[in-house]
């Protein structure tokens, strides 16, 4: 098999030679690369390679939705987390259907990716009777990330040449402004902790604020995970929601996996929180569980209903109004402005690495280097008197 790259007004293909027909005319095959000459010598020397391996060439008939619904989704639904899972299904209906849902798998191309992003950035869903307000460009990114891993595996089986996702450009989040993060102050949230005492679960919420601790991580933590002797919370899974059903997963991320220290405070809290619950276990046929934080039966408690409790509760208080993950990026506050080193915060959290926490908390940085500046001519005045 050979071949060579040839251009056709503003755009390059491979052009592959299979032999002769029936007429002893040369056969060709022509493949779309792009608007680059360099692409479409990657696609022939891919071609090429593939040919030699023994690998399929033949691109089969077939619109891009059939392959998103009826041949990579499902495979998906076993090798990715349920939420995972859900995501996909929901963006390729919501989203990638509509739009490029009938076009064909072997004639999609890099613009027509590149359109299909920057009419999501544009006008998000077209819902009717919507405002059309247009999609973050985070959301935008997930989608190309979707649609690379599913046009990556259709070319490693041979459905499709190349991965035109490659050669697309999806929104760059460099450029997107990151949201401020919503904190309070110690006051208030000592406030909401009074506040919230008379609570069933306001040892959850204790925990939360004590630890910044996320609500499926709270809300997954087994009474094996507590080491009330050394104080310590070891973070190993999370209860969390897909299309409202409620199912135990994994935590995010391998830095997700950890061990938080408590003070004796939240100690005592969690010793009587296991006395509630063995009250409540002896009083009831429960559906047993060996969740820490559960309804009086034992079930688990549904981390919306989790949220709307301390919605409802924030909303009676004179304190600004934040989300129950702000209690998170509460606790991280008042510990970077009180001096505790960013690296520990950062494994407090369960984030990959100190920069990324100094990314998302660099509100509070300026204050901290006034302070460092002030303390490092201080340090220079003292020597300076000791001369």
């Amino acid at each position: 098999m050979h071949g060579t790259v040839a251009k056709k007004g503003n755009r390059w293909y491979a052009v592959v030679y299979e032999g002769l027909d029936d007429a002893g005319k040369q056969k060709r095959r022509w493949i779309s690369a792009g608007t680059r000459k360099a692409d479409a010598e990657r696609v022939l020397a891919d071609l090429i390679r593939k040919k030699h391996e023994g690998e399929p060439l033949v691109t089969p008939k077939g619109t891009f939705g059939d392959y998103l619904t009826e041949r990579w989704l499902p495979v998906q639904q076993s090798r990715v987390r349920r939420s995972t899972y859900d995501s996909y299904r929901r963006n390729i209906e919501l989203h990638v259907l509509p739009a490029l849902g009938r076009r064909q798998l072997a004639k999609l191309s890099p613009s027509d990716l590149d359109l299909f992003y920057a009419d999501l950035l544009e006008k998000g869903r077209r819902k009717p009777g919507s405002d059309n307000k247009g999609l973050a460009p985070k959301t935008v990114r997930n989608i190309h990330v979707m649609l690379n891993k599913a046009l990556s595996d259709a070319q490693r089986k041979g459905l499709v040449t190349r991965n035109v996702a490659v050669l697309a450009d999806p929104p760059k989040l460099s450029a997107q402004r990151r949201e401020e993060v919503k904190a309070w102050d110690a006051v208030q949230l000592s406030c909401f902790l009074d506040a919230m005492a008379p609570h069933r679960l306001s040892p959850a919420f204790h925990l939360a604020a004590h630890t910044g601790m996320r609500r499926g991580e709270i809300l997954g933590l087994r009474w094996g995970d507590l080491d009330l002797a050394l104080g310590r919370v070891s973070v190993r899974q999370a209860l969390v929601t897909v299309a409202y059903e409620v199912h135990i997963s994994d935590v995010k991320t391998g830095s997700g996996r950890r061990t938080v220290d408590i003070e004796q405070g939240s100690i005592e809290v969690l010793e009587a929180w296991r006395a509630v619950r063995a009250e409540e276990r002896a009083g009831s046929a429960p559906a047993d569980s060996d969740l820490v934080f559960t309804k009086p039966d034992g079930s688990w408690v549904h981390p919306d209903l989790f949220s709307q409790v301390f919605d409802r509760a924030v909303a009676k208080l004179e304190v600004p109004a934040i989300t129950l993950h702000d209690l998170r990026h509460t606790h991280a506050t008042i510990l970077l402005m009180n001096g505790t080193p960013v690296k520990v915060v950062s494994e407090r959290l369960g984030h990959a690495s100190p920069a990324f926490t100094m990314s998302v908390y660099q509100h509070v940085l300026p204050g901290m280097q006034a302070e460092a500046a002030q303390l490092f001519a201080e340090i220079l005045r003292q020597a300076a008197e000791r001369k």
